[in-house]
Formats: C-alpha cells, sequence, structure tokens
C-alpha cells in the first residue's frame, strides 16, 4: 500500500495528501473561518474586504482565495473587492485588472514581433534556405 505523505502547508504537521494538499485539521479551520465570513456578509452584504477581515479575523489571503474560488459572491456582496497581483489596485475578478492585463498583451505582442523580425532577418542572412544539423558537419567548400 503506497502511502502519499507530506507536510501541511499551512501548519507543517506531516499528514496523508488528499486531493487538497492540506491536513484535515487546516481544512476544517478553514471552513470554520469560511462559515464565519458568510455568517458576517449575510448581515453586512456592504462590508468591504479590510471589514470582514476584521470583524472575522479571517486573512485578507484568505478571503481573496474564497473569492477566487468562487465561495464568496462579488454579486451578492458588491464591496468584496480584491488586490490586482501587479499592481495592488482593488478588482471584483481574475488575477489583474484591465489595465496591467493590457500592458502585458503589449508586451507580449512586441516580443512576439521582435523575435519574427529576428527570425526573418537570419533567414535573410542565409539565402533564404534553411540550416540543418547537417551542415554543421560538412566541410566548408573552397
Amino acid at each position: 500500500m503506497d502511502m502519499n505523505l507530506g507536510n501541511c502547508p499551512r501548519c507543517g504537521r506531516l499528514f496523508a495528501k488528499n486531493f487538497r494538499d492540506l491536513c484535515p485539521s487546516c481544512m476544517k479551520d478553514i471552513e470554520a473561518e469560511y462559515e464565519k465570513c458568510l455568517e458576517y456578509l449575510r448581515e453586512y452584504k456592504s462590508a468591504t474586504m479590510a471589514e470582514l477581515s476584521d470583524a472575522t479575523g479571517v486573512s485578507i489571503k484568505q478571503i481573496t482565495k474564497f473569492i477566487k474560488e468562487g465561495r464568496i459572491s462579488i454579486a451578492d456582496n458588491p464591496n468584496m473587492m480584491y488586490p490586482c497581483e501587479v499592481c495592488g489596485i482593488l478588482i471584483y475578478e481574475g488575477n489583474m485588472c484591465d489595465s496591467c492585463r493590457s500592458r502585458l498583451a503589449r508586451d507580449l505582442s512586441a516580443v512576439t514581433r521582435e523575435e519574427q523580425s529576428k527570425a526573418a532577418g537570419e533567414e535573410d542572412k542565409r539565402g533564404g534556405g534553411t540550416y540543418g544539423v547537417v551542415d554543421k558537419f560538412r566541410a566548408p567548400e573552397r
């Protein structure tokens, strides 16, 4: 019988790994934190992330995980915003704000164009042909 053991990333205890990669104790703690958040949000639907964290003692990081997992609904709680992973501006969904996402897309397009122009330039230098591995081993023509 093969037991897959590991250390819990949250508390460090040794446990038999499961589908969540957390020990049962931490899973129970997280569920208790989730229930605290839900109870508070039922009463205070307009609460912000900071207010929820202060009132329940649940970290902003964990509340953000609940939102990203879809367990806390932004539709039901319109002030539940979390920081963009790049610039820190508050957002409702995803990992990046629209501005950072656009900048990333522009940068990727620029790199792609640059790589394509380099490849085209190298092809021109070779006379338009391809260079194979066998060509490396051929004796130069005299």
